[in-house]
């Protein structure tokens, strides 16, 4: 993040939450033998489903530092830069939930997602937002039922 960028209280992001789309980045990773890496999401939305890896891009912050930014803290993995990923597309995300359980409006995502490849022997994780990381073939990730749908739209 850059030094412009603010932090919002919980208060604020729940106001932004429910009255704006958020933006962020998935990451589409793979391994180089058909295999997807997938994280079981500890918090809403999407909470105790397998998910691609990703995060919101915080007000001032660019692209690129927000791509760095989620690679590390989301992967563990430093130094990747955007442009050596492959952009993947546009996506929206509709959650009936959201961050903080809150009743009465969910969570809406329009989603930039990039394509990057790591060996599958690279130690990836970073446990704050998964409990646990796992790749898999592309069958089987979309016969999973809890694979969540958004991911498993990435490949259909």
């Amino acid at each position: 993040m850059t030094n412009a960028t603010a932090l919002l209280s919980e208060a604020d992001f729940m106001t932004v939450v429910r009255l704006t789309p958020l933006v962020s980045i998935d990451l589409i990773v793979t391994d180089g033998n058909r295999r997807v890496l997938v994280g079981r999401r500890r918090n809403r939305p999407a909470q105790g489903t397998w998910f691609v890896p990703g995060g919101r891009i915080a007000k001032d912050e660019s692209l690129d530092a927000a791509f760095r930014r989620i690679v590390h803290n989301e992967l563990g993995v430093a130094s990747v830069e955007r442009s050596s990923s492959r952009f993947f597309g546009v996506f929206e995300h509709c959650y009936d939930d959201n961050f903080s359980g809150a009743q009465g409006f969910g969570t809406h995502y329009i989603v930039l997602a990039y394509a990057m490849s790591l060996s599958g022997a690279v130690p990836i994780g970073r446990f704050d937002q998964h409990s646990e990381y796992q790749w898999l073939h592309l069958e089987d990730l979309l016969a999973q039922n809890d694979v969540h749908e958004n991911t498993k739209a990435y490949f259909r």
